[in-house]
């Protein structure tokens, strides 16, 4: 008589994540980036897997290594969003946890202007960055998961091959319209901060 096999158990599938899911999973990953405990890199990468995670437990791996939130925690209060920030013959620098108005004006006149928005709460669905560059550098730093929107003089994309990964995302993703006029200066737009050195001109 034949030994029979027994029959083999059937693995239940992973659970999908929902858009709520994916949602929650990057703003964990902003705090996290925030509080100085994901790199550039490491933040760059978790972002872009965490927007395209097809399941539950695709999610829960990019936090592993992370502190679990506190249950019934809730973001602290952030101050009221500034529409302007202008600088001369200095620097202005915005990052971290900040809320961004639905438009925000920095003016750099013979400095230099570094704009985080990768850990910042965007109010709007449509953010307009108004950027005046006079002999000066400013950056411009989006998080993956926006359509960026550029026009202007002197405003470039600091990437490449980023026209595809923008062509996945839903059509109701968040936008950031850069407005931007460089005079002997440079705007650049991009999702994480520039190799080299960056050089001013003055």
């Amino acid at each position: 008589m034949e030994a029979t096999e027994p029959p083999q158990r059937q693995e239940t599938p992973a659970m999908r994540a929902s858009d709520q899911d994916r949602d929650e999973a990057t703003h964990r990953l902003q705090a996290a980036f925030a509080e100085g405990r994901l790199d550039d890199a490491e933040f760059d990468v978790r972002m872009r897997t965490a927007l395209t995670a097809v399941t539950r437990p695709d999610l829960d791996k990019l936090s592993a290594d992370l502190p679990a939130a506190a249950p019934g925690a809730r973001v602290a209060t952030l101050p009221k969003p500034g529409k302007y920030a202008i600088a001369y013959k200095n620097s202005i620098r915005r990052g971290g946890r900040w809320r961004v108005p639905g438009r925000f004006t920095p003016v750099v006149y013979k400095g230099s202007g570094w704009i985080d928005l990768r850990a910042a709460e965007l109010t709007e669905p449509v953010t307009t960055v108004v950027a005046v560059a006079y002999k000066s550098r400013i950056d411009i730093l989006v998080p993956p998961g926006v359509r960026v929107e550029l026009d202007g003089f002197g405003v470039s994309k600091g990437w490449s091959a980023e026209e595809e990964w923008e062509s996945q995302l839903p059509r109701d993703a968040p936008v950031v319209h850069v407005r931007g006029t460089a005079y002997k200066g440079t705007i650049e737009v991009s999702t994480r901060p520039p190799a080299t050195g960056r050089e001013i001109s003055r």
